[in-house]
């Protein structure tokens, strides 16, 4: 079980979100977004935001840091870490069901990330056996793309994905972001896209609109 950074908003939690933060980033990274959000004072909320296990990123000269897989070229999709993606998957679904087995209903779990997170959570998400409430991708895209539909659950077909990212993002561009856009509402997906005039951040617009997100899919 990955180590999890946890954080309470009321006793006896009814609903939870499993945050995945960026490549060499840790937990703490969007912990302190919690304050921020105001559904965080309107339901008792467990905020679940793990620590990626440690490894060697080869575009970063194999140096050692939490990443959710190996990034092996800067395009990021021209060689994926396939085995390294699925094995992150794995230790999300793990959560997830940790989460179900603490009393909490798959339609009250919301899976977040940022960056390398939003592309675990959208590879794990679309290929969930639970309906979950939501997904919801920041500044990323969706990884194994070309193989994506052959492993595509119809559990979450339905369910809300907001995506977020900014038009000026140097890490991972925007094209990027709306390809993965474009897939998922070739797929059917329900998709709430949203850009900001930022780069690789999350800024105080999107907070703003995560809340609105958050407030609908778990109201």
């Amino acid at each position: 079980m990955l180590d999890c950074i946890e954080i309470e908003t009321g006793k006896q939690p009814t609903h939870s979100i499993i945050w995945m933060h960026g490549l060499g980033a840790d937990g703490n990274d969007f912990a302190p977004l919690v304050p921020a959000l105001n559904v965080a004072s309107r339901h008792a909320i467990r905020f679940v935001f793990p620590n990626a296990p440690q490894q060697p990123v080869t575009i970063n000269g194999g140096m050692v840091m939490p990443a959710w897989y190996d990034i092996l070229v800067p395009s990021m999709v021209i060689q994926e870490d396939e085995a390294g993606i699925l094995k992150s998957e794995q230790s999300i679904n793990e959560l997830i069901e940790r989460e179900i087995d603490r009393g909490i209903a798959p339609e009250r779990i919301v899976l977040a990330g940022f960056s390398q997170g939003c592309a675990m959570t959208l590879h794990t998400g679309l290929r969930q056996k639970h309906s979950l409430a939501g997904l919801m991708g920041l500044s990323g895209y969706l990884p194994l793309a070309q193989t994506a539909p052959d492993g595509l659950s119809d559990a979450n077909r339905k369910t809300p994905i907001f995506l977020a990212h900014g038009t000026i993002d140097p890490v991972v561009t925007i094209d990027r972001g709306t390809k993965t856009r474009d897939f998922l509402e070739s797929h059917g997906y329900d998709v709430r896209w949203h850009t900001y005039m930022m780069p690789h951040s999350v800024c105080p617009e999107e907070v703003a609109d995560i809340n609105a997100f958050l407030e609908q899919v778990l109201g």
